[in-house]
């Protein structure tokens, strides 16, 4: 939308406003506004995108300023919704007990393009998308935008279900952003999923756009029309996909949730409890999106998938995007070696590994030792490692010397894993927020010692050294500190002095701190190579 058209549409809301109000907006700083608000007994308020809120003068509103606005606009319809012909803003009204109004929230619409522009394959794909997040960060936008792309750059036959008109706007006439998509009004919220059926049934629609799914019944008639063939764009109560999953309202819209109970042997393979939660049945949505914010959106390709590895506890990560990149062929532009082989994917990696272990014989443990080693670096693809308040000098180390497939990163956008200092994890640390969102898998270290880096490093890059000879290699240092805390014991138990073997001076600081945190003393003697700690009781 042009800053003319805006201030067009912008006339037409603040002409139904009182004069002092309608004299403190300054139409140069309202194209981050969200709303204004009004409430008898208070100051006007214009609230902004960012959380600011900006008073409008200083006097208080009255009744006759409320009975003003809403002389000027239509009835409210039972949701206590109107709206102003023409524009995309939506006027919603607080009741008192007697159901006198006495609060307006005059929120602002306006047409904001280019913000699918990082889901545009996705939405070409002939899937249908639902779409998660809280309140204000563009779900109705984004449908807005992406009737008028479905509807004139591919020319299919789109129906918009507008429930509260905020779609197309108010008004007869659809609002000129969504393009050639044709418009169903709904009179009353609770008619929303007859309406739906009914666009499916009387004007042959080869997608559908709904605002909100809310109810069991609205769920219902979604799927009805997945089942019907018809492609489906919808936005639902919910800010992720496991709150969705776990909200028994509308979780049929993910497949549903079942308990299922598991035999002896199943539940010994699976590692599990015998009763467990699977999905039911076959997702309406193919594709889950979640909007962390109004630039972030965190992609479910395969919605099945996803709820499958949720309910299983498994980690999974969507596939983050930005509204201010373009994604091609669902992959984002990257330079692939030509002889690069495929990853296969996570589910199939058990698999693989398990057709490798069946060709093993128990004699050829060592071949076998390499070769998984050798499946595993060629399987997973290099980790990369945000750190939050944690030595990048000592992890690096760790890495290089553990020859670890990972790699650090400025960037929290690029991470596959994040490790944060426990003591920098209180008081709601706005990385570690940001990476919850974006679902990282976050590991968090007590100190900053290579013992304990290295510990965590291992738990984040899932390396069990459960067997030296199946792993190919077992870490010195964790050798030489297993030796350590035997000695610690023993000297604890009233043994006398013990001397360890020969360690290089890195990890023999390490067995000396390990010492001083029980209380004894350590000192290193002999030379050379056959320098090593002698462990006692202090004098």
């Amino acid at each position: 939308m042009s800053n003319l058209q805006f201030q067009n549409d912008l006339d037409k809301l603040t002409d139904v406003l009182p004069e002092k109000v309608k004299r403190y907006i300054d139409y140069e700083k309202m194209e981050d506004v969200i709303e204004i608000v009004l409430d008898i007994g208070r100051t006007p308020e214009i609230r902004h995108a960012g959380g600011k809120i900006e008073y409008l003068g200083a006097e208080v509103v009255l009744e006759d300023d409320i009975n003003y606005i809403t002389s000027r606009i239509q009835d409210f319809t039972s949701d206590n919704r109107s709206g102003i012909p023409g524009t995309l803003h939506r006027i919603s009204a607080i009741r008192n007990r007697q159901g006198k109004v006495i609060g307006l929230t005059c929120r602002i619409g306006r047409v904001v393009t280019g913000t699918i522009a990082c889901i545009k394959d996705i939405c070409m794909m002939n899937k249908s998308i639902l779409f998660l997040g809280r309140p204000g960060v563009g779900k109705t936008t984004k449908l807005r935008e992406i009737s008028r792309l479905v509807a004139d750059e591919l020319g299919k036959r789109v129906v918009i279900v507008d429930t509260s008109n905020e779609i197309a706007g108010d008004g007869d006439t659809p609002h000129p952003a969504i393009g050639h998509a044709r418009r169903m009004q709904v009179t009353q919220p609770q008619y929303q999923k007859d309406i739906m059926i009914e666009a499916v049934e009387n004007h042959t629609p080869e997608v559908i756009v709904v605002d909100e799914i809310g109810t069991e019944e609205e769920a219902q008639a979604a799927r009805t029309i997945a089942e019907r063939g018809v492609m489906l764009i919808a936005t639902a109560h919910g800010n992720s996909l496991e709150n969705l999953i776990k909200n028994p309202t509308l979780s049929d819209l993910v497949g549903g949730i079942q308990s299922v109970t598991l035999g002896d042997d199943e539940a010994r393979r699976r590692a599990s409890q015998k009763t467990v939660l699977e999905r039911e049945k076959q997702p309406t949505f193919d594709v889950v999106i979640e909007i962390l914010d109004r630039n972030t959106l965190a992609v479910y390709k395969n919605t099945a998938e996803a709820v499958d590895y949720i309910l299983r506890g498994w980690p999974i990560r969507p596939e983050i995007r930005k509204v201010d990149k373009v994604y091609e062929n669902n992959e984002q532009s990257q330079t692939i070696p030509t002889d690069a082989k495929p990853e296969p994917a996570i589910s199939d990696i058990p698999k693989e590994i398990n057709k490798l272990e069946k060709k093993i014989e128990p004699s050829d443990s060592l071949k076998f030792s390499f070769s998984r080693q050798k499946y595993v670096e060629e399987v997973k693809a290099i980790k990369k490692i945000y750190l939050y308040a944690v030595s990048r000098t000592i992890v690096e180390k760790v890495i290089e010397r553990l020859d670890l497939n990972a790699e650090i990163t400025r960037n929290l956008d690029d991470a596959d894993i994040v490790i944060a200092h426990k003591n920098f994890a209180k008081g709601g640390a706005r990385v570690l927020s940001i990476a919850n969102d974006y679902r990282l898998q976050i590991f968090y270290i007590k100190t900053n010692s290579m013992a304990q880096i290295q510990k965590v490093l291992k738990e984040a890059l899932q390396i069990t050294e459960t067997s030296e000879t199946l792993y190919g290699y077992y870490d010195d240092a964790e050798r030489a500190l297993d030796e350590a805390k035997t000695a610690i014991n023993k000297v604890l138990a009233g043994g006398g002095a013990i001397e360890l073997a020969p360690q290089n001076p890195q990890i023999r600081k390490l067995q000396h701190e390990l010492a001083d945190q029980h209380n004894l003393e350590s000192q290193s003697i002999g030379e050379g190579s056959n320098r090593r700690l002698k462990i006692r009781k202090g004098f």
